[in-house]
């Protein structure tokens, strides 16, 4: 018998129970589904982790003073500092970069003519915020050196914050109460909309030396800079451009090698470390898309032998009819492989469309892997041949005389 032939009995023997053979590929569509969405859901982890790192600028390194302690045995306490004047040795004496910048954050109530907002992150940062984040001015200008040498009270504010305090006028020149400080705005944002957890359109710039001398206690080390950012002009830059600030800052620092005081770190190191992460969870997942898969497999082999038990006199028929095992064999096969190919189909369109659910309605961020398709759709195959082979070999094995006598 050819295969066509044989193709079109085992769908004809399929349609006979058209409920049933629905059901029993449930398990591969809901497997299928759960493979494509958890992928999708994985890779939407690692590109929100990598857009969050990616929004800080490009070819970004971060220096990070390690913080010390005072305590017995430990010397003076807060041994390790970058100050503000700091960043002014590194621009200089540092080659192949783009800037340098700092920042420090606080929380403060904001007035802007008869309109007060409650909570607005201040940002206090330097002149090199622009070049190091690639964040440009829309109107006005941004902090100066000159506006942090001297503390001035201006401010440049986030698209958002500009909107929601003045409207569509412009601002420049107008007064906004930071706190209990009134400061000049000079210059507002550009939109750039929120990136990872961080609204950059809804936060206000200021010298990050009016945060130290308003905003900070300078007691307790507020004026010890948290991160320095320095951006390198190329990414091949990035390793000669680190060379030069290990050196430089263990000159700054008065540290040596063996315990420099700080550390660097780049934006790929971050992205990678962050990915191993999510790559456990990426395994996870599989792992329950895999379970998913055999169960559906299961079910496709139970209801197959079921199958073999009710048809036994059909089979013994077309056995003395002429019909040889291995086309016994090879009906009932395909029809485990087109039920599982049939649930590996409608899993695939229910993988797309919750992928799309999950992204559009919920807040999990989803990317449809397209390796996920082919993916899948295999793994289907995989299962119905796997699991229909045994209940195949079942039917082809039955003598036709035994089977004709049936009931």
């Amino acid at each position: 018998m050819s295969f066509w032939k044989t193709l079109k009995v085992a769908w004809e023997g399929l349609m006979m129970n058209k409920v049933r053979s629905f059901l029993t590929t449930l398990g591969v569509i809901i497997g299928v589904a759960a493979v494509i969405i958890m992928l999708a859901v994985s890779a939407g982890a690692e590109a929100e982790i990598a857009d969050q790192i990616n929004a800080l600028g490009a070819n970004l390194i971060m220096v990070m003073p390690a913080f010390q302690r005072a305590g017995p045995g430990m010397g003076g306490g807060n041994a390790a500092r970058l100050t503000y004047a700091d960043l002014a040795t590194i621009r200089d004496n540092i080659t192949g970069i783009n800037g340098v910048s700092a920042e420090q954050n606080t929380t403060q109530d904001v007035k802007g003519g008869a309109v007060t907002l409650s909570d607005i992150s201040i940002v206090g940062t330097t002149s090199g915020f622009v070049n190091v984040h690639d964040y440009r001015v829309a109107q006005g200008r941004f902090i100066s050196d000159q506006d942090n040498d001297r503390a001035s009270k201006i401010a440049v504010l986030g698209y958002d914050i500009a909107q929601e305090l003045f409207g569509d006028t412009n601002v420049v020149g107008k007064y906004v109460t930071i706190g209990k400080v009134k400061c000049t705005v000079v210059g507002v944002m550009k939109e750039k909309g929120v990136v990872g957890t961080t609204d950059y359109d809804n936060r206000i710039y200021v010298p990050i030396t009016l945060v130290f001398k308003k905003f900070i206690n300078a007691r307790f080390g507020g004026t010890a800079l948290r991160v320095v950012y320095v951006s390198a002009e190329s990414k091949e830059a990035m390793d000669d451009v680190m060379e030069q600030l290990n050196v430089l800052l263990m000159q700054i620092l008065g540290t040596d090698a063996s315990a420099p005081g700080f550390t660097m770190t780049t934006q790929e190191s971050i992205i990678n470390m962050r990915a191993s992460t999510t790559e456990t969870f990426r395994n996870l997942l599989a792992w329950v898309a895999a379970v998913s898969l055999v169960v559906g497999g299961i079910g496709i082999m139970n209801i197959m032998l079921v199958s073999v038990t009710e048809r036994t006199r059909e089979i013994g028929l077309r056995q003395a009819l002429g019909a040889r095992p291995r086309d016994v064999q090879l009906q009932f096969l395909l029809e485990a492989v087109v039920l599982s190919l049939l649930g590996g189909l409608m899993g695939i369109l229910g993988g797309i469309g919750g992928s799309w659910l999950f992204n559009a309605l919920g807040s999990m961020r989803t990317v449809l892997v397209p390796g996920s398709i082919p993916l899948s759709f295999g793994a289907a195959a995989a299962v119905g041949i796997f699991f229909g082979y045994y209940p195949a070999t079942q039917a082809a094995k039955l003598d036709p005389i035994v089977a004709l006598r049936h009931e």
